[in-house]
């Protein structure tokens, strides 16, 4: 699947993100000059092990017949070292149901393994970026 972003028209530098039939913004703040019309990029990234820790929690927790009512996450970030490779990620999951302390360990160690967790601390990411002139 490819994923379509285009500058939504009118705005300073706001992007609109095409996700199959999903859409959304992506900006950056007023003093950063755009128009705090939606998330950072850096604010998406940390969202996106956030989700994919609690979505990965539930799957299991269903899988599993775990009495999970809800999982609430946050995510937060420490970027004052990102200029010298290190951005430290620090995620805190609440989960609300019915289950027992044994349950609740194995919840925490699928927290630990979802894809994205994977993603961003297992694999080599190769990025190639191709620039071009519109017609």
């Amino acid at each position: 699947m490819s994923i379509q972003i285009q500058r939504k028209p009118g705005a300073p530098l706001a992007q609109t993100i095409h996700i199959g039939e999903h859409q959304l913004c992506a900006d950056v703040s007023a003093a950063e000059g755009g128009g705090d019309e939606g998330p950072s990029p850096h604010d998406l990234y940390d969202a996106a092990l956030g989700a994919c820790k609690a979505l990965t929690v539930l799957w299991f927790a269903k899988k599993r017949n775990i009495a999970v009512d809800d999982v609430h996450t946050e995510v937060s970030h420490d970027s004052s070292q990102e200029r010298n490779g290190v951005y430290k990620l620090s995620t805190r999951l609440v989960i609300s149901g019915s289950f027992s302390d044994a349950e609740l360990a194995q919840l925490s160690a699928v927290a630990d393994k979802c894809p994205v967790h994977k993603l961003m601390t297992s694999v080599t990411t190769e990025i190639t970026t191709t620039v071009e002139r519109a017609a």
